[in-house]
């Protein structure tokens, strides 16, 4: 898409203001079925870091994470932020654990709210 949802644009703004991460949502992208929970781009971050940390061979690129400047907060978002998220692969969603993923609203070309079941057997 080259111009993002407005709806969707909303629901990410929401998102931010609240600074809450209870809104389940399923994306599609080129490529792929995006599915999970959003959270504000902070909060993100800061997971994507302490995972980094984490990894003696990663540690170092946590920094990118934490140094940016937070978004002003009248600034409308321009991506989602995924965490407990999966990319639907037929009847499975990996990885089975969930992961965080960061999608471009423009990219989202068919969006519903809630997670979309999936088999992983």
């Amino acid at each position: 898409m080259s111009h993002p949802d407005d709806l969707l644009v909303d629901i990410a703004a929401r998102v931010e203001s609240e600074h809450q991460s209870h809104m389940s949502l399923t994306v599609v992208v080129p490529g792929a079925v995006i599915t999970g929970r959003l959270a504000p781009e902070a909060l993100w971050k800061e997971r994507v870091a302490e995972v980094l940390r984490g990894s003696e061979q990663l540690a170092s690129f946590s920094a990118a994470f934490t140094s940016a400047q937070p978004s002003a907060p009248t600034a409308r978002p321009t991506h989602l932020h995924f965490h407990l998220a999966r990319i639907l692969q037929g009847s499975f969603g990996i990885p089975d654990t969930g992961g965080m993923y960061r999608v471009a609203l423009a990219d989202v070309s068919a969006w519903t709210v809630g997670d979309i079941g999936y088999s992983d057997q």
